[in-house]
């Protein structure tokens, strides 16, 4: 109920930005698909798939306001899009907090510092890499230098056919 709540806010949010939901909806069941073989808790698990949803909601703010969708400026905008969408989702405050966190510094590699986070970032990698945002001769860099779940090396080996391990 939870995830589809907030995954309707999302699309809700965007509009008519079918690349925007689009890429939502990818990274989403990216980190759905790295979750079912990691097997989290089931408060993490719901914390990875609400950031997947909500990770780049700062994108239309960041535009209207410093019009550019810089990292940094998603970041900054993200968290209080975020918050609004889960706000009468049922959704626990501490787990809000953590997703508010988790989208405001997604593009921060260096903050993060739990599963929840990792997974967000491996699955937002991989739709990156297929929508072109990472170079395929980047990629394999990225994904050695990122990466640490085994199901999120095995998927970027089994899609782009490079090995990952490192």
């Amino acid at each position: 109920m939870e995830e589809s709540a907030v995954l309707l806010g999302m699309v809700r949010y965007f509009g008519d930005d079918i690349k925007r939901i689009s890429h939502a909806f990818k990274v989403y069941g990216f980190a759905r698909a790295i979750l079912s073989g990691e097997r989290l808790p089931e408060e993490k698990a719901l914390i990875t798939a609400l950031t997947a949803i909500l990770h780049d909601i700062g994108i239309k703010e960041a535009v209207r306001k410093h019009h550019s969708s810089d990292s940094r400026f998603q970041e900054m905008e993200g968290p209080a899009v975020a918050r609004s969408i889960m706000e009468g989702c049922g959704i626990h405050p501490h787990v809000m907090d953590r997703v508010c966190f988790i989208t405001g510094h997604h593009h921060t590699y260096s903050k993060i510092d739990g599963p929840d986070f990792q997974i967000l970032v491996e699955a937002d990698f991989l739709v990156n890499i297929h929508e072109g945002y990472i170079t395929p001769e980047a990629a394999p860099s990225v994904v050695k230098k990122y990466f640490r779940t085994s199901t999120g090396k095995d998927l970027a080996a089994s899609l782009y056919g490079w090995a990952t391990a490192g």
